[in-house]
């Protein structure tokens, strides 16, 4: 801890940090743009002066950068003074001799941390009447936005696209006194994390262009807390709706999660949302007839089909906890489904169980930067959990920063730490079925078959233990024994892994690496869908088990079985149910199946609880209610469909009026999920007797919204399932619950680092804690127990094998739904090495079939360098589902 004096009064800060970070943590402000909390300092703005005393008699003092100099212990500093004050107008005039003045137009305009800092320094007028420096600006791709004119050179987006997240198509170039920020040419941003640019930026130089598409101003959009339903990580965003269109998705600050930053599918994969085609009424069909009808036929008519019927129920792991549970009371216990795969259900388990184990610690997003050594087993994480690929970015550096305070050097001096570390970084080992995108940060990087991959982290974790594994070459056991004592020689060793390549034994094998390297290990697992590990907790039966079964309707919820199980089986499983009933957002190939189709709440449209990897419980909440805007939509939560049916069908009362009442019986029901009550205020909860904003003070044309159906405003909305209003009557401010910020906003900031009024410190965590709660720390421990290796599995020349490829915007059920992600998806086609391309004489683009069971299916072939000889790439969520447990059989130009 140290002391220090601004303008006559002394704080207690944490002594670590710079000037900046201390003043902005105490509620002092001081301008700034080039300083960012996760990038560190480079003092390349001097917008953030400050005058510096030597003592308390010192009057004259001397200008320093906030964000150069540290918090260190009697340090006395006036923000007030009148040289730093007018050295700091002068800083932003010079600023802005280049800068358009094109507030009026720029989308960046009320939302923009240059506006912000601009009037906090007091500059108001120009003075410079000369021409203007003009650039030519890129187009980059469906996502960005590119005005380079509105550059102010802070160096932000090169340090975060390059240094932070890995880019190497994006830089700086500079002519004479031209600096200019882009690509070499023009050409889509390669990263799958370039959308962070439009925040990162202080200005309007990057823009979200699928906003662009349906512009409006951010104070304008109604806002929610809500989750990221992309994949399992669990990001925290903020999605801001207009005219009752999901119009933007910002990123919500989570100080264990995603904190800063989000990957481009959870930024800009929300479009689905608004697609013509999805169900917004219920609907009866008959083929292809299709037929609209009131909330209250299609529950006359679904009641009516369940009378004194076997009802098989199906849920779904993109389903909320409360809908799942409610669709388990509808049908029994013993006829619910969690709606995926028997392999896909014993993964989750297994990874549920042994994050319930004694001894295994599971580290949240934020503290996977801190380890010191990783091993990757199983997972291309850029592709299946791309905001975890970011974390291990980060752990990455962490050689560089130990190297850098050996030398008494803070981490957040960004430069010098870099030059110091220069190219050293903390040991990265990855053992995948292809090349990942983290090739460029590993240490060592092996492409492999799923068994090999299993039995080479048995390998490692015996070696751990000073033993070998037998059936493993000389360069096999080298390879697992250069890990083990790169993980044992860390204070803190991580293992991830995951479902990815369907293969419990590689999950088997993270688990005994982490119990054999002990406590200071960390172990994370990844799996497949937003809330597939609140459903493992939930339970209930695969697919295949619960199509074994006798029954008479099918009831499914939120699930396209189609992308769980071959075609045939799900066919099967349909012609043998009288009726088929589904509740689902968006039109798939299971809805085109069902008698009756009730319409579902995306996540924009409703509440409820998903569970992450991680094991946190989160609440995602309603942006706005369709039928404000369009009275004859009928939306609704799933678990109200659900309960009124259960209540019609059974002739009992309605008693689930609220989300809290669902939320209630989960928790009586469920004692695993007893946490999820604590997960965030209930619907009572209120601030100086307010409930919270949806609505930024500055909203406005809420009279003009429903225009079109009449010229009189009706009552807003009503919500009862939360302590949110939709309107901006209610409170705005840092002062509330961080599971119920909808958006940042402070007096004098407007723009993203608004957030910092909103943490305990600066880049730190949200005040009264982030949002969420981990069940598992929660949950008994089970005893440790050990795994046994698999044996290997001998490759037949004449035989091959499937692999799952996934890929971050192809494999995703909805992202392959949302128009700003078409340019981004590649076209569907089996990957095959280059030697197996040889022994079958293929080149790129030929033709090849590939039947599996009673599944055929025939793509085009691409050819790519790292394969594992006797297995083809098959590429989840752009071909036909398919089994890959067995050798398939191939034939060339079919």
């Amino acid at each position: 801890m140290a002391t220090i004096h601004v303008d006559g009064k002394s704080y207690e800060v944490d002594g670590s940090e710079n000037l900046l970070q201390a003043c902005l943590s105490l509620g002092l402000d001081i301008p700034y743009f080039c300083w960012h909390p996760s990038l560190g300092s480079v003092g390349s703005c001097r917008q953030c002066a400050v005058t510096q005393y030597a003592n308390p008699e010192d009057t004259r003092g001397r200008l320093v950068m906030s964000c150069m100099t540290p918090a260190t212990d009697n340090t006395y500093i006036s923000i007030e003074d009148k040289e730093a004050v007018e050295f700091r107008e002068s800083v932003v005039e010079f600023l802005m001799t280049n800068h358009p003045h094109d507030c009026p137009v720029c989308e960046e305009g009320g939302h923009c941390h240059l506006q912000d800092m601009t009037v906090m320094t007091g500059h108001d007028r120009r003075r410079y009447r000369f021409t203007k420096r003009t650039h030519y600006n890129q187009e980059l791709g469906s996502f960005i936005a590119h005005e380079m004119n509105r550059c102010i050179a802070c160096y932000r987006c090169v340090r975060y696209y390059n240094d932070y997240a890995g880019g190497t198509d994006f830089g700086v170039y500079a002519n004479a006194a031209r600096v200019y920020f882009g690509r070499p040419e023009s050409g889509t941003l390669e990263s799958e994390f370039s959308g962070n640019l439009t925040e990162v930026c202080p200005t309007g130089v990057f823009t979200d262009k699928t906003h662009s598409a349906r512009y409006n101003r951010k104070w304008d959009m109604q806002y929610a807390p809500s989750v990221c339903h992309g994949c399992s990580s669990g990001c925290n965003i903020s999605p801001g709706e207009r005219y009752g269109e999901l119009r933007r998705i910002e990123n919500r600050f989570n100080g264990e999660v995603n904190q800063y930053f989000l990957c481009d599918k959870g930024r800009f994969g929300g479009g689905y949302v608004n697609r013509e085609d999805r169900p917004r009424q219920p609907q009866f069909r008959s083929g292809t007839s299709v037929t609209t009808v009131s909330v209250d036929q299609a529950l006359d008519q679904v009641i009516s089909t369940l009378q004194g019927k076997k009802i098989l129920g199906v849920g779904s792991p993109r389903a909320s906890l409360e809908s799942n549970f409610a669709l388990r009371e509808l049908v029994g216990q013993d006829n619910f489904s969690t709606g995926i795969s028997q392999k896909e259900q014993n993964l989750v388990e297994l990874a549920a169980s042994i994050m319930q184990t004694q001894g295994i610690y599971n580290p949240n997003m934020r503290e996977i930067e801190s380890y010191d050594a990783v091993l990757i087993l199983g997972e291309d994480l850029t592709q299946t959990a791309p905001r975890m690929a970011l974390s291990v970015r980060q752990a990455a550096k962490n050689k560089a920063k130990q190297m850098a305070a050996d030398r008494r050097t803070p981490e957040w001096l960004a430069e010098p730490v870099q030059r110091i570390g220069q190219d050293a970084k903390s040991p990265i080992y990855i053992l995948a079925a292809t090349q990942t995108r983290l090739a460029d940060v590993a240490t060592g990087e092996v492409v492999a078959s799923p068994n090999d991959i299993a039995r080479l982290g048995f390998a490692v974790a015996a070696a751990v233990q000073g033993e070998t594994l037998t059936g493993l070459d000389d360069d096999a056991k080298a390879f697992a024994q250069s890990i083990a004592d790169a993980l044992k020689a860390a204070k803190k060793p991580l293992i991830i892994s995951g479902t990815s390549l369907q293969d419990p034994a590689i999950i088997e094998a993270a688990a005994q690496v982490a119990q054999n390297l002990g406590p200071a290990a960390g172990l994370s697992l990844t799996v497949p869908e937003v809330n597939s590990m609140g459903l493992a907790l939930l339970g209930g039966l695969s697919l295949e088990q619960a199509f074994a079964q006798d029954y008479d309707v099918m009831v499914v919820l939120e699930n396209d079985l189609y992308r769980r199980l071959p075609a045939t089986r799900v066919n099967a499983a349909f012609e043998k149910a009288q009726s088929v009933v589904v509740l689902d957002h968006s039109e798939t190939d299971t809805v085109k199946q069902a008698d009756v189709v009730l319409s579902a709440a995306s996540f924009a449209e409703g509440d409820g609880t998903v569970v992450s990897q991680e094991g946190r419980a989160q609440r995602f909440y309603q942006v706005y209610d369709p039928s404000y805007y369009k009275p004859e939509y009928a939306i609704k939560e799933s678990w109200r469909w659900l309960h009124a049916i259960e209540t019609g069908l059974k002739g009992k009362s309605i008693i689930w009026t609220v989300l809290d009442d669902v939320i209630d019986s989960v928790v009586k029901n469920v004692p695993v999920l007893d946490a999820i009550q604590d997960v965030a205020p209930d619907a009572g909860y209120r601030v100086h007797g307010l409930k919270i904003a949806r609505e930024p003070r500055r909203y406005s044309g809420r009279t003009a919204l429903r225009a079109p159906i009449s010229v009189h405003e009706p009552k807003q909305p009503v919500d009862v399932d939360s302590a949110l209003t939709f309107s901006m009557e209610g409170y705005v401010g840092p002062q509330k619950a961080a599971s119920l910020v909808p958006f940042a906003w402070a007096p004098g900031w407007n723009s993203p680092q608004s957030w910092n009024k909103y943490q305990d410190e600066v880049g730190g965590h949200l005040k009264g804690g982030d949002s969420g709660i981990r069940l598992f720390d929660r949950l008994p421990k089970r005893p440790a127990r050990s795994y046994v290796a698999p044996s290997a599995v001998m490759s037949h020349p004449e035989s091959f094998r499937l692999v799952p490829m996934h890929h971050i915007f192809a494999s995703g059920e909805f992202t392959i739904k949302t128009p700003a992600m078409e340019s981004r998806i590649p076209e569907a086609a089996f990957a095959l090495g280059e030697q197996d391309a040889a022994r079958l004489n293929l080149k790129d683009g030929a033709s090849l079939k590939v039947q599996a069971g009673e599944t055929t299916v025939s793509l085009p072939v691409q050819v790519i360098e790292y394969l594992p000889a006797g297995y083809i790439g098959y590429p989840v969520g752009l071909a036909p589902t398919i089994s890959l447990a067995e050798p398939v059989s191939v034939a060339v130009g079919v």
